[in-house]
């Protein structure tokens, strides 16, 4: 079934034994946030959780890890809440084949139920904020999607952008969004600011699960999050016009924020603890100015923990990271087999792939690094043999234990870009990148010794169906 709002996820979940409702009275801090960080390690069955008695608040509703877990994030596709990691990448993959699905207008959306504007703006009496990480500069909310236009061309509904980005408050009608270079928002921003214009924007918080996932998702800049939304949900992803601005929006959102991003203005923000579990110092970024907040009667706030994995980031970056850059690599290469790019958002990829001659292997890594995400995140892939499972770490490092020499499988490349946010860059925003050749040298490639390799009994397959059946049975 299709979600059209964070609150009928939330019902899903309730009802799949997915969402437990703290109810005893937290602080705001640090106990929300501690609990988001420890829900994680729960498993692969970890709850979303809800708060509604926070010490100091009145009215406050606080949803938290609504992803963080390979159950939700099944239960988010659709999808039955026990089905593995690689079988949700690969429906990832077949829903992705039914992608563009146009969305579709609706009227009379729940956001529109309460308003303030201009001088009456003040975010503070709308949401319940917090800090997540003791460290963080102030109070943020980082898991609302954010819709703008490309400034020439603001009718390409390919053009516009849906996407997730970390946003700071600095007063009741003001916040500070970090514009990750390589995002599409950055190209919006500089091509309003090359003719002196303000970029309109549209923050939307509380949105539907799907529409969370594809902000999150590394497409190209001529495609749609919307037409995506509708590919992954198996219905058209439900919209409406922003009343200010004009932008599409999620229908079912908490919260509409209406505002600028005010052209070549800039001011101080951060520390956070980002997504790579280290805080990001502070630097000069963008202002936004709010005009206008329209929100649900007793809207609920979705807050996002990030810090060292896994946390619910990491849940939701996963199958979304991996399948784009499966689909743009099998377009050049058909031989690759499944890419696995969980990790920090890609800062590593795992590729298995068939190869046609010797050091094929070593093109594709190469390729990895110029697709439009591994530009700015693949710092390090690994590229394995076709019959090693990516997902499969054990067999990942037996590839890398086996198969990769120094001597001629390593190829580092220096000074190549990288998000500025990547601790490992010396100077932010450039590293040396790392592929590492772990697959079988091929003719004319003769080195090693690998004619003898042991291969699966032909009957393996069939015993583990029947194992996995007797276990479920005693259960």
């Amino acid at each position: 079934m299709a979600h059209d709002d964070l609150r009928s996820f939330l019902d899903t979940l309730d009802a799949e034994g997915q969402l437990l409702r703290i109810t005893d009275e937290v602080l705001p801090e640090p106990d929300i946030a501690a609990a988001a960080n420890a829900a994680p390690r729960l498993g692969d069955h970890a709850p979303a959780l809800y708060f509604d008695r926070v010490k100091g608040f009145t009215d406050a509703r606080i949803a938290m890890n609504v992803h963080g877990s390979w159950a939700n994030h099944a239960l988010a596709l659709g999808l039955p809440k026990g089905i593995g990691t690689k079988e949700q990448v690969d429906e990832f993959i077949r829903r992705w084949g039914d992608f563009p699905v146009a969305p579709e207008w609706r009227a009379n959306p729940p956001w529109a139920e309460n308003t303030m504007e201009g001088d009456d703006v003040d975010i503070f009496k709308v949401l319940p904020l917090i800090r997540l990480n003791d460290g963080d500069g102030g109070f943020y909310i980082d898991k609302a999607a954010v819709v703008s236009k490309d400034p020439e061309d603001p009718e390409n509904s390919g053009k516009q952008n849906v996407g997730i980005y970390r946003i700071e408050v600095k007063g009741k009608q003001k916040l500070a969004l970090q514009p990750v270079p390589m995002h599409d928002i950055a190209q919006h921003l500089r091509k309003a600011e090359e003719v002196g214009e303000d970029l309109p924007v549209a923050i939307t918080l509380g949105n539907d699960p799907v529409i969370s996932i594809v902000a999150s998702t590394p497409m190209k800049y001529d495609e749609n999050e919307y037409e995506l939304a509708g590919a992954l949900r198996g219905a058209p992803a439900p919209i409406a016009e922003a009343p200010l601005t004009g932008l599409p929006v999620p229908w079912g959102s908490e919260v509409v924020i209406e505002g600028v991003i005010e052209g070549r203005k800039r001011e101080i923000e951060g520390p956070f603890g980002e997504f790579t579990g280290h805080y990001s110092g502070g630097r000069n970024m963008t202002v936004i100015r709010i005009d206008r907040i329209s929100y649900r009667t007793h809207p609920i706030f979705e807050h996002l923990y990030l810090g060292m994995p896994w946390t619910e980031i990491d849940y939701l970056m996963a199958a979304n990271t991996c399948v784009p850059l499966y689909e743009q690599l099998k377009k050049d290469f058909p031989e690759v087999r499944a890419v696995n790019a969980m990790y920090t958002h890609g800062l590593v990829v795992i590729v298995s792939t068939k190869k046609r001659y010797g050091g094929f292997a070593k093109a594709v890594g190469m390729r990895v690094l110029t697709t439009p995400h591994g530009l700015g995140y693949a710092a390090t892939v690994i590229v394995v043999d076709e019959d090693v499972d990516p997902f499969n770490l054990p067999q990942v490092m037996w590839a890398l234990s086996t198969k990769m020499n120094p001597a001629g499988d390593l190829i580092q490349v220096p000074n190549l870009p990288v998000l500025e946010l990547a601790p490992q860059a010396q100077s932010p925003g450039i590293v040396d990148k790392l592929i590492i050749d772990a697959t079988t040298p091929v003719a004319p490639d003769r080195r090693g010794n690998y004619g003898n390799q042991v291969r699966d009994l032909p009957e393996a397959a069939e015993w583990l169906t029947k194992l996995q059946q007797l276990a479920a049975a005693q259960r």
